[in-house]
């Protein structure tokens, strides 16, 4: 066993002041002398030998965390943004280190789900909304209000936005982390507008005076479009589909969890959707047709999730002026957009780790972590104190404010309602391309198609 460690200075101290040895230094007490001076030498020698070698083994070894992100390692500002956050953590926090991979969004919750099986879950994962009860019926989810005593859980997530912390919540306990959240958002090409003689001042607020103003645009020419909403999206995301339900004064499930795509509310929002494709103000294209299309400055609006900010803003410099706006209304009810985006999962058993996690979501949470992920990925800061303070996003946002409008629109947002049971994937798969893509680009009849979609989703639901 490796004793204490002492430093040479550490013994000086303990002799500082004494003389060990007194009287002449020669005669019948010079050899008990020097045997004593001999043992205090071999002693000095191994104490501090204790302070090298085999004695760093006491001192605790680096937590290392596993960290499975959709964000991570991609090529786009996304994948550069989680990069930064990893640094930031790691430089604050030198004994803990962060092994990141990445995953589609589509696909992390399997992999995640395949890694349990195996015995080796990751010790936090970053997951979708829609996916949450799936997650915290097959993973073994650590909630975060235990990874902390009360009082500490309280301070750390005081300033969150309310709703942020609703999403996270599981019978009001905080179950996962709120880390990265958004609300569909209008962005809008002011350039083309002027252009188009449309004042850039006072965008669209409804989707009427979005398929008018979406008309007068495409009559530019040079292939200039109107507006594309990004409702029929390759990842089969249905958080827009959710908002045009909810601003059209209906809701996607029941009480009961039971699908209302044939309500009057749902089919009028469809109805919009396939009016301004069949009407010539939306192109029939795909959303990664859209979006290279407006980032090329050929497209007056987008409507979709403020996650593509950073990569449009980057886009429009020197371009063309990129503006947004909220999420337009029918008519006169107000716009009632829900949240897209992700919480963050704990999962590992290990106390030591489960401490080092709760540090490291902490940071994210913070306001220098939502500092980076609105400024370098273009999700919301969830807290208004990042907003407010210049040393966090309060000077950025005097010169790129364009997160505004979703940021001030997320205060009301509607709880996103995530569909249930084991066959939710392949029900928001139907539903997104047998009838949101179906009527918005295939020219599917609304009322016809929700019927039969809605029938479909009943019985792979099991709820009416």
């Amino acid at each position: 066993m490796v004793g204490p460690c002492v430093s040479p200075a550490m013994i000086a101290t303990m002799f500082r002041g004494r003389t060990m040895f007194r009287g002449r230094p020669h005669g019948r007490r010079a050899p008990a002398a020097a045997v004593a001076l001999a043992l205090i030498g071999a002693m000095i020698g191994a104490l501090i030998a204790g302070c090298g070698g085999d004695g760093d083994e006491g001192a605790p070894a680096p937590v290392s965390l596993s960290f499975v992100s959709y964000n991570y390692g991609t090529p786009d500002l996304g994948g550069q943004g989680t990069q930064q956050l990893i640094d930031g953590f790691e430089a604050d926090h030198p004994d803990i280190r962060l092994v990141a991979s990445g995953a589609t969004s589509g696909d992390v919750l399997t992999r995640v789900q395949a890694r349990t099986a195996a015995g080796d879950p990751p010790d936090i994962a970053q997951i979708g909304w829609s996916k949450q009860p799936a997650a915290l019926a097959s993973l073994p989810v650590v909630p975060v209000a235990d990874l902390a005593p009360p009082a500490e859980v309280a301070a750390a997530t005081a300033g969150i936005l309310p709703p942020a912390l609703a999403a996270g919540s599981i019978d009001g306990r905080l179950t996962v982390m709120p880390y990265t959240l958004s609300t569909p958002t209008m962005f809008y090409n002011a350039t083309l507008f002027e252009r188009a003689h449309l004042d850039p001042a006072r965008p669209p607020a409804t989707w009427a005076q979005v398929r008018r103003a979406a008309l007068a645009l495409a009559t530019l020419g040079d292939g200039v479009q109107g507006v594309y909403v990004d409702a029929a999206n390759p990842a089969k995301s249905d958080f827009l589909t959710q908002s045009l339900i909810n601003s059209n004064g209906g809701s996607l499930l029941s009480a009961t969890g039971g699908p209302q795509l044939a309500s009057p509310p749902a089919v009028g929002a469809l109805a919009m959707l396939g009016d301004l494709t069949n009407s010539g103000a939306q192109p029939r294209i795909v959303e990664t047709d859209a979006l290279s299309l407006f980032k090329a400055g050929k497209l007056g609006m987008l409507v979709t999730s403020t996650a593509v900010l950073a990569s449009l803003h980057r886009s429009a410099k020197g371009s063309f002026t990129l503006r947004t706006a909220g999420l337009p209304a029918f008519g006169d009810q107000p716009a009632r957009p829900t949240y897209s985006g992700s919480g963050l999962y704990v999962l590992t058993r290990d106390r030591r780790k489960q401490q080092a996690a709760w540090q490291f979501l902490k940071y994210l949470t913070s306001d220098a972590g939502f500092t980076v992920i609105t400024a370098k990925i273009g999700y919301l800061p969830l807290r208004q104190s990042t907003v407010d303070g210049r040393q966090f996003l309060g000077e950025y946002l005097m010169t790129s404010p364009e997160i505004l409008p979703a940021f001030r629109q997320f205060t009301s947002v509607a709880p996103y309602q995530p569909l249930r049971g084991p066959n939710a994937d392949q029900a928001r798969q139907i539903l997104q391309d047998d009838l949101v893509s179906a009527v918005m680009l295939g020219g599917a009849d609304p009322a016809a198609t929700a019927a039969s979609v809605n029938e479909r989703l009943v019985k792979l639901l099991g709820a009416a």
